[in-house]
């Protein structure tokens, strides 16, 4: 028998369709293994930065099967993806599963040809490649826990700070500072109607709207212009045709999808990379992340046969396009189509979507240059004492690649053949006041493009660092456009006043570069993470004496303390801004934004009965009034007020510590359920309890016993045991078939 492995199980499926039996395709659903939460037993740095790896919680059955059928296997292949991340994943997947003769091979398409090709050329796996994912794996987890505890003591708890993800965060605080900082200026928009008249070939008339060529600033200049205007004859001055042409874009990589994907489709990095993944599994695209912009020979081959069919020969126009980033690695192809006959691809609508996107791309970047004839018609009065006015129109009169991507041609701006000399007649003529607007703020896509640009992360990483300062409460997205948050903006703030240097582009473009090298065999992941770390986590270590640093800034002179009549400072409270007293900690003096006095902690004739020592407390929190001890944090006791309590309360009994009840709860990561013993009891369930227990029968002739949750329309509850069968649909009914 002969074993090959990869990550995900549909890409098994679309594998194992090609090899006829010929192998046993198994997959490891992602990565098998990860350092631990804790940072203590992550990385032994005294050792040389070397990292403790853990088995990842449910994998310990994957980790069995691929065992068991290793040792009846007489060849044993990992096949995981062309990129740094798959050369690790094969790695800790020999490690964890004993497989030292095991071989690896790559493709970058699941296609029968190229899986059978790449078995043909097994190799060894590349250890620099498998050394440069590792060294950005403890570097991330370094610069994170050492950063984010010093966070923690000078902001606030729970908040973090990444490598990757603070420079961006830095670059979108950036650009809200020019947006503050900017100052608009007035300006006069004048424009006018005018119908074409005398000496035309053509006997129907026309309407023309015509624009200034310059904006004034001022009033009197604008009223000017338009006063003459007026009282004055108008004819044409000028009338310019040109052909132009128009270049197809190079074919996608991992940045130009997300951003085309945002702009045409409105979808999400991270939802564009989802459904990317997918048809890269069932085999209807090439690997996903690369910065390259090659086609192969055999598919350019293919594309121009294509053309040929469905366009014409005249139109097509093979061309290679350089790779723009100075470090293109990962796969070594663009993301195009696997076969470029397949017009349509996809089971769902977000796939045929971005399928039939990527295979525009692909074969227009293999068309001719679209032309296109512009024309500008510029007018005066005859005394030529104002500024000229004009109007532009363009058509496209050879289309190229236009042909297949015709959402780019846009609508054609037909404007009637002038004459130099001939007569206008104005209709309307008025000067419309505006003002310049700011710079505006980054969309996702938008955000893409600025990483890709200064060197920031990598294609795999891009749609992640974007999800991590979503989910983390730094960034909100409105309308498309990603604003700061005032925690994200306390935060980096604190970074760029006291750690710039590692949160700069140039020193996070350098560590790329040089982690770069190590994938190449240039330098070692030792030196690499030695030469950072030392000067690091000295400046680290150097600011613990700081200050807290929750201060925002003065409130306005109006807003007083309500119980010193002191002025007061805007802070920054895990439940948002809030006015506090400048005199703090002598005075416990707060207000709301709106004015109104916030009503301290209320103490309640109760000792707390955990530490026995400090007073009961009601204080206000994110999601209502609750009970602590006064002695917080060093007793962390805690209670809801007896009517959230009930409001709350799903009437189901905890199954582990028996004496609570299952309660519904609110965190960043939006409703959950936990026991109402919390902290001495941690069950926490994510979906409603129904009330029920599972009655699926171990091995050992014992019940499951866990809490039954709310499922789908299809099987109404499910087990909370992620292991238990009655958890997921799929394997209740591969236990049942059995």
């Amino acid at each position: 028998m002969k074993l090959l492995i990869v990550e995900s199980p549909s890409k098994a499926k679309t594998i194992a369709k090609y090899l006829d039996g010929a192998y046993e395709v198994r997959a490891s659903v992602g990565h098998v293994r990860d350092l631990p939460k804790s940072n203590k037993k992550a990385v032994d740095i005294e050792a040389g930065f070397v990292p403790h790896y853990e088995v990842s919680v449910g994998k310990e059955k994957v980790i069995s099967d691929i065992k068991s059928l290793a040792k009846k296997s007489n060849e044993v292949i990992l096949a995981t993806d062309p990129d740094r991340e798959g050369e690790a994943i094969a790695w800790h997947i020999r490690e964890a599963c004993n497989l030292h003769n095991a071989k690896r091979v790559t493709f970058n398409e699941i296609t029968e040809k190229a899986v059978k090709e790449a078995l043909k050329h097994p190799r060894d796996i590349d250890m620099n490649l498998k050394e440069a994912q590792e060294a950005r794996r403890v570097l991330d987890r370094l610069v994170g826990y050492d950063l984010s505890g010093i966070i923690w003591q000078k902001v606030r708890y729970g908040l973090s700070a990444g490598r990757v993800q603070s420079p961006a965060l830095r670059i979108i605080m950036e650009r809200e500072r020019e947006i503050r900082a900017f100052i608009p200026e007035t300006y006069y928009v004048i424009a006018g109607e005018f119908g074409t008249v005398g000496r035309m070939k053509e006997s129907k008339s026309y309407t023309l709207l015509l624009e200034c060529d310059i904006q004034p600033k001022e009033k009197t200049e604008a009223e000017r212009i338009v006063k003459a205007g007026r009282a004055n004859s108008w004819e044409v001055v000028a009338v310019e045709s040109t052909e132009v042409s128009r270049s197809p874009k190079a074919p996608f990589t991992t940045s130009t999808l997300q951003q085309a994907a945002s702009s045409r489709l409105g979808y999400a990095p991270s939802r564009t990379m989802g459904i990317a993944q997918k048809l890269y599994e069932k085999g209807l695209i090439t690997y996903m992340r690369t910065d390259s912009t090659t086609i192969s020979k055999d598919a350019l081959g293919e594309i121009g046969k294509v053309i040929e069919k469905n366009f014409g020969h005249d139109v097509l126009q093979i061309r290679q396009y350089k790779t723009k980033s100075k470090n293109a690695q990962e796969a070594h192809e663009a993301i195009r189509p696997t076969h470029a006959m397949t017009r349509s691809g996809g089971s769902t609508d977000d796939e045929k979507r971005l399928y039939s996107l990527i295979w525009e791309r692909t074969v227009s970047s293999q068309m001719k240059d679209a032309k296109l004839k512009r024309s500008k018609v510029s007018a005066n009065i005859t005394n030529k004492s104002i500024p000229n006015f004009s109007v532009t129109g363009s058509v496209v009169v050879y289309p190229g690649w236009l042909l297949v991507d015709q959402d780019a041609r846009g609508d054609d701006v037909i404007l009637p053949e002038l004459k130099v000399g001939d007569e206008l007649n104005l209709k309307t003529l008025q000067s419309i006041e505006k003002q310049t607007e700011p710079p505006h703020r980054y969309t996702e896509a938008g955000l893409v493009k600025e990483l890709e640009k200064r060197g920031i992360g990598r294609p795999s990483t891009y749609a992640s660092i974007i999800s991590t300062i979503e989910a983390r409460g730094y960034v909100d997205k409105i309308n498309k456009s990603l604003h700061p948050t005032d925690t994200g903006e306390v935060v980096i703030s604190f970074l760029e006043d006291h750690f710039a240097s590692y949160i700069s582009d140039t020193f996070t473009a350098d560590m790329e570069d040089k982690l770069d090298t190590i994938a190449e065999g240039k330098a070692t992941y030792l030196k690499i993470l030695k030469d950072f770390y030392g000067p690091f986590i000295k400046d680290v270590k150097s600011k613990a004496k700081l200050e807290k640093a929750t201060n925002m800034g003065d409130a306005p002179e109006d807003i007083l303390c309500p119980l010193c009549n002191s002025p007061m400072v805007v802070k920054l409270s895990k439940n948002g801004k809030f006015y506090s007293c400048s005199k703090y900690p002598d005075c416990m003096g707060a207000r709301k934004l709106d004015g109104s006095v916030m009503e301290g902690p209320k103490k309640l004739d109760k000792k707390c009965p955990k530490c026995e020592k400090g007073d009961l407390m009601e204080r206000d929190g994110r999601y209502g009034k609750f009970i602590a001890c006064s002695n917080y944090p060093k007793c962390k006791y805690i209670e809801q007020d007896e009517e959230m309590r009930k409001a709350n309360s799903t009437g189901v009994s905890c199954n582990k510590c028996k004496d609570g009840y299952m309660e519904e709860r609110k965190g960043r990561f939006g409703v959950f359920y936990s026991c109402s013993n919390y902290p001495d009891c941690k069950h926490i369930v994510k979906t409603r309890p129904t009330g029920n227990r599972c009655t699926w029968k171990k091995v050992d002739g014992t019940l499951c016993g866990e809490l039954m949750m709310e499922g789908t329309k299809t099987i109404p509850e499910r087990c909370s045991d992620k292991l238990c069968p009655n958890h997921n649909p799929h394997k209740l009914d591969k236990v049942e078939k059995k």
